[in-house]
Formats: structure tokens, C-alpha cells, sequence
């Protein structure tokens, strides 16, 4: 008895611990952000200063740059890499009512740290 009792101890510290540390691990993966790289096609964006890109997955990603210089690169395809911010669930359905269909909706946006360009033209 003084065995199982010492076992149901243990397995309920394992579990709390575990709930403990769990949290805290996702915690600091969404501050250190999501590094990312997607190619695809440079286009403009439905703001003011912001551009947008369908991966070849067919995700499309709002694009931002404070370093790069997006709009030199307008219709060419690009392979750009940055940090992802995902959407919120309620601003993807809002962006795809807003446009009609669920494509429009995207999957995050990607602040620009680097852009290769690909080929001038998209196809």
C-alpha cells in the first residue's frame, strides 16, 4: 500500500512539473519569433506600404520592410525571408469577407530582413 501510495505521489509531481514547464517553453518561442523564407511572386498589398507574396504552398503573406526595399521588386519573383507575426483568426475571416473567398485570407505577416530576387518576371 505504502508503495502505490508513493507512486500516486510521484505521478502527480511529474504531471504538475510538466504543466509547469510547458507553457514556458511556448512562451518563449513566440517571443523569439518565426524566421521564415517563402518565393513567390512580389505584389502590392491592400495598405499603404505593404506588399504581398503567395508561397509556392499557396500561402500568401503580407510583407513588410524597414531595410528592404520592396517596391523595386514589384512583379518579379522573390525569395524573401523575415520574421512571421500570424494573423489573428478574426482578422483572417474579416480579410476574407472582406474580399469574398477564402484565398484572399493571410496566413501572417513577414517583416523583411532579406530579399533574393529570382527572376524579373513572374510566371
Amino acid at each position: 500500500m505504502q508503495k502505490l501510495v508513493r507512486l500516486f505521489i510521484l505521478l502527480v509531481f511529474a504531471f504538475a512539473l510538466g504543466v509547469y514547464v510547458t507553457p514556458n517553453a511556448s512562451a518563449q518561442e513566440k517571443t523569439a519569433g518565426d524566421k521564415t523564407t517563402v518565393t513567390g511572386c512580389l505584389q502590392k498589398g491592400d495598405e499603404p506600404s505593404e506588399y504581398s507574396i503567395t508561397g509556392e504552398d499557396g500561402k500568401t503573406y503580407g510583407l513588410r520592410s524597414r531595410t528592404v526595399k520592396l517596391s523595386a521588386h514589384l512583379g518579379h519573383k522573390v525569395t524573401v525571408t523575415g520574421t512571421v507575426r500570424a494573423e489573428s483568426a478574426e482578422k483572417e475571416k474579416g480579410e476574407a469577407a472582406e474580399h469574398g473567398n477564402k484565398e484572399a485570407a493571410e496566413a501572417g505577416d513577414i517583416r523583411v530582413t532579406d530579399l533574393k530576387m529570382v527572376s524579373d518576371k513572374c510566371q
